[in-house]
């Protein structure tokens, strides 16, 4: 009896966190380069002497699905996706390094190449200046280029190349921020056989359906759990009344 109020009040405390993620997928179902989470919950025992009955269920693992989502064609040059495994590399306003799929590119006032959120997009050496009056070119290797709009338009000018990266998957983690990281702040390494395609953004990789359907999932789960911790105090309600009147 200890076992079960105690699984099941922790079971439903877990699946109100996974109610939550799945929400977050859902909101961000059409954010692009976005990553699904996962959760997986399983049972433990709590190892004391003094509470051997009692069990609780945590987090097992919290995963991100890795998976590229479809590249969705804009035609704007200054949107690129990440073709197959590989990551874009972006400045944080604390002057760190980390990464994301979304590669819908901005210039900003100080003719910098930044994304959406004006976060500065790393090249191989460092932040990408993009000189003005021009129309800017990126190639599958990264590889920016600046051509003028007048005069010799033949004269295109490279003036950068986008960092791309392609660290072991299990060593990054998702922040708060939605971006990527390794740990400590570790900086990864140019991999030079990530390539991309310009004109393209990568869509969020989250199923609606598929999250919808999980959701439901967890709210009978989630009502399940509550009735077991009714039924067990019912339980044990009628077992005090046996010894004490019995």
């Amino acid at each position: 009896m200890d076992r079960a109020i105690y699984t099941a009040m922790s079971g439903a405390k877990s699946t109100l966190a996974q109610q939550t993620s799945v929400g977050h997928n859902l909101a961000n179902a059409s954010t692009d380069g976005f990553k699904a989470e996962l959760h997986r919950l399983r049972a433990v025992p709590v190892v004391s002497n003094a509470l051997p009955t009692r069990a609780f269920v945590v987090d097992a693992s919290v995963a991100n699905d890795l998976t590229p989502g479809a590249l969705q064609k804009t035609g704007r040059s200054l949107d690129v996706a990440i073709k197959g495994d590989g990551w874009f590399a972006v400045q944080t306003p604390d002057g760190r390094e980390a990464y994301t799929r979304a590669g819908r590119f901005e210039v900003s006032a100080n003719g910098e190449l930044v994304t959406e959120q004006g976060l500065q997009v790393l090249g191989e050496g460092g932040p990408i200046a993009l000189p003005p009056d021009n129309r800017y070119e990126i190639a599958a290797d990264g590889t920016v280029s600046a051509v003028p709009t007048t005069g010799n338009r033949n004269a295109a000018e490279v003036v950068g190349r986008l960092k791309l990266v392609n660290p072991p998957a299990a060593q990054l983690t998702r922040s708060d921020d939605g971006l990527f990281r390794l740990p400590n702040g570790v900086a990864a390494d140019a991999d030079p056989n990530v390539s991309v395609a310009s004109g393209f953004v990568e869509a969020s990789n989250v199923n609606p359906v598929d999250q919808m359907v999980q959701m439901i999932s967890l709210s009978h789960l989630f009502e399940t759990q509550t009735r077991l911790m009714t039924t067990v105090d019912t339980n044990a309600k009628a077992a005090d009344q046996i010894l004490t009147f019995g």
